[in-house]
């Protein structure tokens, strides 16, 4: 269901001085290497003073890095590799901002993304999360906004998803119909980057941390809406996504989290 698009009636130095004030950025690192640095400055372009970088025992001088070129970031050394979502909690309870920027190291966030991400999360008080545009780094659109798959439709994904990109299954799951230019009412949206509320956190109590890495994102969309929230794709807001910077370092381990 597409639904109308908030109307923005502030200028560039009012949106940016209202996202300083509400909005706090999470961004969980694993070895993401010169992709943090980036990913930190973009969100800094983008008007959030509160960046928070939660580390899960890297090792690869990323964080050193940041500290470097960016000395008002706050960053929390888990100690070890915590997985995706049980970082994030410990970034969203060490935040206080009203709304939460949760972010993949490996995200470029581009001009205006947190402003329309912050005006439909605004406009709509039943909304708990809302997900931007995300492409990849040629460009092409990445399925970021989902339906929660039935169990014929997993099954076909997982069979069909590589070696017929187009099939019926695929296309329900990835929502390949979902119009590009309106914001729409989903099931899902990509954990890589998303706007949440923090009320509605605190209530979902965060992330399951029983997932180490993916699926997390689904799980709590899904619960977000069994709890009555609402999730929207925000295509206004575009980010790119370079993807697998980490995965790559321990592609072992994260294909048997991906099966699990």
């Amino acid at each position: 269901m597409s639904l109308p698009a908030p109307e923005n009636s502030l200028s560039e130095p009012e949106i940016r001085s209202s996202i300083a004030d509400r909005v706090a950025a999470v961004v969980v690192n694993h070895e993401a290497g010169e992709a943090l640095v980036e990913c930190v400055r973009t969100l800094r372009a983008e008007g959030i003073s509160e960046v928070i970088v939660v580390d899960n025992a890297s090792s690869d001088g990323s964080t050193e890095a940041l500290v470097v070129a960016d000395g008002a970031v706050r960053l929390v050394q888990t100690g070890t590799n915590l997985g995706y979502g049980a970082a994030a909690n410990r970034g969203i309870e060490a935040s206080g901002s009203e709304l939460v920027l949760v972010s993949n190291p490996d995200v470029v966030v581009h001009r205006g993304a947190l402003a329309a991400l912050v005006e439909v999360l605004g406009a709509d008080p039943t909304l708990a999360i809302v997900g931007p545009r995300m492409l990849e780094l040629d460009g092409t659109r990445y399925p970021s906004a989902r339906r929660f798959p039935s169990l014929v439709d997993a099954a076909g994904h997982a069979l069909f998803g590589d070696l017929v990109p187009t099939n019926r299954f695929t296309r329900r799951y990835r929502l390949g119909y979902v119009d590009a230019e309106e914001v729409t009412d989903v099931d899902w949206v990509s954990g890589a980057c998303f706007l949440a509320r923090r009320r509605a956190l605190e209530e979902l109590h965060g992330f399951d941390e029983s997932y180490f890495m993916y699926a997390e994102d689904t799980d709590l969309c899904w619960r977000a809406r069994r709890a009555g929230w609402g999730v929207v794709f925000v295509p206004g807001a575009v980010v790119t996504h370079l993807q697998g910077i980490s995965t790559a370092r321990h592609p072992y381990r994260m294909l048997v989290a991906h099966h699990r």
